[in-house]
């Protein structure tokens, strides 16, 4: 009998470890999203390198555990809570952006400056999410974390949420990585709505040759300009700008080459996994995060029309032979490089000659470096 007592004792003890007894609705809710987005990243291959880890990262956030085990993701003393740290401290996105200025190429920035208004035009969905996310109720201070995500620039997201709005940061995250993903989705019926079968097939002049030196001139320009503007965006803008001098410099190739590889992989599991884990459904799944969604949706197309609309207006003060195809108005926001990519198969969809993707490449950089100087004005402003 006292057997019998003592494996029944220990049973029940067991069960309520289990996931089973300490799961909620919202888990297996939280479950299905995290299966969603693997779905969506290994058999629809929509931003596979994005979506898998955070997918799984939601996963591994919302198995139920017995609370005080250390397991979590915000239970002080666990792993999770360690590699969440860089996301709370906003110690990823500068090291993201130090491995995106690695890869980028600012040649079509240099070659054709106008096309840098547009990326600044584009940046009208982050100021109209703001507005909205304040009409709705969310403080200043959330508003500036949640409008960031109408850049949608994954890191600059986190960075500036890590800054604001901590509490946010996991709604905030993922909703801006979400509408990056969908990019191939979202942006082709609104450049299809804003444009006509004339401006559809309007064909650019080839950008100009740029020389070494403009390349090499340009990050340290960039850097010093931006910066003295809004020293709030040093973090974000000084690693990115240094990233492509190491790239443009021609002397450190093995460090371009490991910043753009291997440290953005690395970095990239680690902003995915974290992240993904951080919406555990217990703290996840609040009435603000259903409205940090709908504000990231609203924002992310109204920065595609914008870029799109201001294109538009360009053109009515251009000359014949020197107009821009609309098509690279939805590269203004800093979805690099899906926004140029979605360019230029648009482009092609209308004219198989006509490739747009190296005009498209001018906008989407000038808005990551647009959105991070938006994040740094509202980080100086509300900070």
């Amino acid at each position: 009998m006292e057997l019998l007592d003592f494996l029944l004792k220990n049973l029940t003890t067991f069960l309520q470890f289990t996931g089973f007894a300490n799961a909620t609705p919202g888990h297996y809710i939280m479950i299905c999203v995290g299966l969603f987005f693997l779905y969506l990243g290994v058999f629809r291959k929509l931003e596979p390198m994005l979506l898998v880890p955070i997918g799984f990262g939601i996963l591994i956030g919302n198995i139920p555990f017995f609370p005080g085990t250390q397991i979590g993701i915000y239970e002080e003393g666990s792993l999770l809570y360690f590699l969440h740290f860089g996301l709370l401290k906003g110690i990823y996105p500068p090291l993201i952006f130090l491995g995106l200025g690695a890869m980028i190429d600012f040649s079509a920035v240099i070659s054709n400056p106008k096309l840098v208004l547009i990326g600044i035009a584009a940046q009208l969905g982050i100021f109209a999410a703001y507005m909205i996310a304040l009409s709705v109720g969310f403080s200043s201070s959330d508003a500036g974390a949640i409008a960031i995500i109408g850049s949608a620039d994954g890191p600059t997201s986190i960075f500036l949420a890590s800054r604001l709005s901590p509490e946010l940061m996991g709604a905030i995250a993922i909703s801006a990585y979400s509408y990056m993903a969908l990019v191939p989705v979202i942006q082709p019926p609104i450049m299809r709505l804003l444009t006509n079968s004339k401006e559809r097939v309007i064909k650019m002049p080839p950008p100009r040759a740029v020389s070494q030196l403009e390349k090499i001139t340009f990050p340290v320009v960039g850097f010093l300009l931006t910066c003295f503007l809004v020293p709030a965006g040093l973090p974000l803008l000084g690693m990115l700008f240094f990233g492509n001098f190491l790239k443009e410099c021609g002397v450190t190739k093995r460090l371009a080459a490991t910043a753009g590889g291997a440290l953005t992989d690395i970095l990239t599991i680690m902003i995915g996994l974290t992240m993904g884990a951080s919406t555990q459904a217990t703290t996840f799944l609040t009435e603000k995060s259903l409205f940090i969604f709908g504000i990231g949706a609203v924002a992310f197309s109204v920065a595609t029309a914008s870029g799109m609309l201001f294109v538009k207006f360009m053109n009515l003060f251009l000359k014949e032979g020197n107009k821009i195809n609309p098509l690279i108005g939805n590269a203004g926001v800093s979805a690099l490089p899906d926004s140029a990519r979605v360019s230029q198969e648009m482009g092609l969809r209308y004219d198989k000659s006509n490739h747009l993707l190296m005009h498209a490449m001018g906008p989407t950089v000038a808005s990551t470096i647009g959105s991070a100087v938006v994040a740094g004005i509202l980080l100086g402003f509300l900070g």
